[in-house]
């Protein structure tokens, strides 16, 4: 066997791994360590080259950037479980709920409001779950249109700001995190406006299926309705401009003042004070919330470890090399690499996790990208909305399995009129799927949805620029130069603000 043939064989043995069901961060360990070691033996590079691993892994671990995944974790987590998502449901339902698909337009706003300031679909979907498909049922919404909506909006987390996803995909990318935050606000707003169109869409064309709620149901109205509505928005708008303003991730913002790292800690802080504001902050919620960052932090640390012993094995037996050959000789250049990778990803999300792609996966579509002349910020806002859809795709996505678990527990305890069927949840969840594919084609054809918002890079016409220097006086032995005129250079005229 040689050594060229042995990359595809590693990567077709890397898919039957995560196939198998094993946990991906040990599945990735053994089988990078196997590989290594057999590729010693046939000599292909040295045992010094797999001596350097632990330094390696070492290395990757002692990123900075990393620090930042557990404590926006830990914001997520004490915002979950403060009762803010069922403050701002019961608020917000009141507000719209006498319009028709009002129950549904106030899933969509409180799911991206949560989305930026928890960041946990499995948090979100249940929360909102357990508050609005009771209400949702007993004033007669359609039995799919609740439950895709549902699901739906608990997924704009993985896009809205600051995702934990965007913080990977800046470091696997090596790109600003404030950068990807600006590039993921026009898909993530995108992605609101057409959940709301389809809604209203649905009212027009049968309204039945999303009727207005009697506003005889609403136990409050007036100053005292909207009282609550922005009790509940003000503060954790101030919470999210804090949190992305000060690392620059806001649209039109050109400076950060603080790291990732330094942003995500002020954040867990101001968690715990819109916790303590809401009288929820107590030794409970911050055991279960120290817990569940714990295990996300874990879970993300032996996933690294793992990709890493895999992509370096895989990289010394030049597979680098053999995704960026093949990979470049697609057809249709960049647009048919787009499509090959989107499609890749979409089927590969039946069954992997987003912190998986992104650690295993996204290293080697990477380097091709930046060859093709691709803007990776972009490229990575594009993976990250493809990957959403990773939560919602009949019959694996998590989020399905999230809603068919409150809705099974919620009818026991009473709460439905009658049992929610797993054909419900997956017929209902098509819609949403096709409109978050949507969106992936919106932000492949339409670069705009992402580059809008981030800083304009200044391009200088090196054919242009001028370079003179002074001319010596005839009479004089030797010239009497002024270092400071040396070199003097005429900006481009196309130059920005020049």
């Amino acid at each position: 066997m040689s050594m060229e043939n042995f990359a595809p064989l590693m990567f077709a043995a890397l898919v039957v791994v995560l196939l198998v069901g094993f946990p991906v961060a040990f599945s990735l360990s053994a089988l990078g360590l196997a590989c290594g070691f057999f590729a010693v033996e046939m000599g292909w590079f040295p045992a010094s080259f797999m001596s350097a691993l632990p330094l390696n892994v070492f290395g990757i671990l002692s990123n900075e950037l990393l620090l930042a995944i557990p404590f926006f974790t830990l914001m997520g987590a004490v915002l979950e479980k403060c009762g803010l998502a069922e403050d701002m449901l019961d608020s917000m339902g009141q507000l719209f709920g006498p319009v028709r698909g009002g129950l549904g337009y106030s899933v969509i706003i409180v799911g991206f409001i949560l989305g930026a300031i928890t960041g946990t679909v499995a948090g979100q979907v249940i929360a909102m779950a357990m508050i609005s498909l009771p209400v949702m049922m007993r004033y007669g919404y359609d039995m799919r249109y609740a439950t895709g909506v549902l699901a739906a909006s608990g997924t704009i987390t993985q896009l809205v700001p600051p995702s934990l996803v965007l913080i990977v995909m800046a470091d696997q990318l090596g790109r600003s995190v404030g950068d990807m935050y600006k590039g993921a606000w026009g898909p993530s707003i995108l992605q609101v406006l057409i959940f709301a169109l389809y809604t209203f869409l649905v009212a027009r064309v049968r309204p039945a299926h999303v009727p207005g709620v009697p506003r005889s149901a609403r136990t409050l109205d007036g100053w005292a309705l909207w009282a609550k509505c922005l009790r509940g928005i003000i503060p954790s708008a101030i919470l999210i401009f804090a949190v992305l303003g000060s690392m620059g991730g806001l649209p039109w913002m050109e400076h950060a003042v603080a790291t990732p790292t330094e942003a995500g800690a002020m954040g867990a802080v101001g968690a715990l004070i819109l916790a303590a504001i809401h009288r929820r902050l107590d030794w409970k919620l911050l055991k279960d919330s120290a817990l569940g960052t714990m295990r996300v932090t874990a879970m993300v640390v032996f996933i690294l470890i793992g990709s890493r012993v895999f992509s370096l094995v895989f990289q010394g037996v030049d597979g680098a090399k053999w995704v960026e050959h093949m990979l470049s000789d697609l057809p249709g250049g960049q647009i048919g690499f787009l499509l090959f990778v989107n499609v890749f990803i979409f089927f590969l999300a039946f069954f992997l996790d987003f912190f998986e792609i992104a650690f295993i996966i996204l290293p080697l579509l990477g380097p091709v990208a930046h060859k093709l002349g691709i803007d990776l910020v972009w490229f990575g806002v594009l993976l990250c909305v493809n990957m959403q859809t990773s939560f919602m795709h009949p019959p694996f996505g998590f989020a399905l399995f999230y809603l068919r678990g409150i809705a099974d527990s919620l009818f026991k305890n009473g709460s439905l009129p009658r049992k929610v069927e797993s054909r419900d949840i997956y017929l209902g969840a098509i819609p949403w799927v096709v409109m978050q594919l949507l969106l992936v084609l919106i932000v492949i054809f339409v670069p705009q949805t992402v580059t809008v918002f981030l800083d304009k890079e200044v391009e200088i016409d090196v054919d242009k620029v001028k370079i003179e220097a002074p001319v010596a006086p005839e009479d004089a032995d030797e010239p009497d130069m002024d270092t400071d005129d040396l070199f003097k250079t005429e900006p481009a005229a196309s130059a920005p603000g020049g």
